[in-house]
């Protein structure tokens, strides 16, 4: 099932196609159950609410707003160099421990708003990405019982504006330019995602032209993996998310290297999860 978080005429809505459709209702109507942002941090049966609103008026996507699923997350705890093609192209050797770094909620878009490419640099780069966001709280997770934390998964787009990212050993300040974390369109329940998010093949498209192609197999550090070992060190609230990490073939290890321009097109798509897609401009 697919949940989507939006707000039509500023007001708040929920909407969920199990297969026939958008159906939803807004904050207006009697029967409105919560934003998805609420329901999760409520720890809310996000299926038997998805359900129940398969019965609720039909919502065109097309006349309405799209919000990130989490639009202000407690955490959100990014991992680098996650995937063997991207290690190779950036020249370093598989970590023993994933590579951990922080992104905050005012760096975030939603499906279809601008990419904004900074006015201080021309080194915006793509990232596609898996997103797990976290519906149980826990501290010391296990790898076997660390799916059970997981209220549903999404796209996003790690945009990096490379010059700031790497002019010290700490990423944030790359990583948390505002307009440049693209998250959604929509959550995706588990009961209809492999495992995990495994096996699922991930593009990133520039233009349409394929930049990035690889399969979510091909993860070092698994889904479960990464919740054990985070969990090790901060409790994990409901509504946190993790950004998985990002294939080979971002702009900055092309030659020539290829970064995103005002007028561009990005697209992040996970097989069975749906397209994610952005304009960049410049901001």
């Amino acid at each position: 099932m697919r949940i989507i978080n939006f707000e039509t005429n500023g007001v708040p809505g929920i909407a969920a196609n199990e297969g026939s459709g958008w159906h939803g209702l807004t904050q207006r109507d009697v029967e409105f159950p919560g934003t998805l942002p609420e329901l999760i941090t409520q720890g809310a049966d996000l299926l038997r609410i998805g359900r129940s609103l398969g019965q609720s008026p039909a919502i065109d996507l097309n006349a309405v707003r799209l919000l990130p699923p989490v639009p202000v997350p407690p955490k959100i705890l990014c991992v680098g160099l996650n995937y063997d093609d991207h290690l190779e192209e950036s020249g370093l050797k598989k970590p023993d421990y994933p590579e951990i770094f922080a992104r905050f909620a005012t760096s975030l878009i939603a499906h279809q708003e601008p990419i904004r490419r900074p006015r201080e640099s021309v080194a915006l780069d793509y990232e596609a990405e898996l997103a797990v966001v976290i519906g149980k709280p826990g501290r010391r997770i296990s790898k076997e019982q660390a799916l059970d934390h997981v209220a549903g998964y999404s796209l996003f787009n790690d945009a990096s504006v490379r010059d700031f990212q790497l002019r010290t050993p700490q990423w944030t300040i790359g990583k948390n330019f505002d307009g440049t974390g693209s998250f959604g369109p929509w959550l995706v329940t588990p009961d209809v995602v492999p495992p995990g998010g495994r096996g699922l093949r991930i593009q990133g498209r520039l233009n349409g032209h394929v930049m990035q192609d690889a399969s979510t197999d091909q993860l070092i550090f698994s889904v479960p993996a990464l919740i054990e070992m985070i969990s090790v060190a901060m409790s994990l609230e409901r509504g946190d998310v993790i950004i998985t990490g990002t294939p080979g073939g971002v702009g900055a290890a092309r030659k020539p290297l290829v970064f995103m321009q005002p007028g561009d097109i990005f697209e992040v798509e996970i097989e069975g999860l749906g397209v994610l897609t952005n304009p960049v401009q410049e901001g």
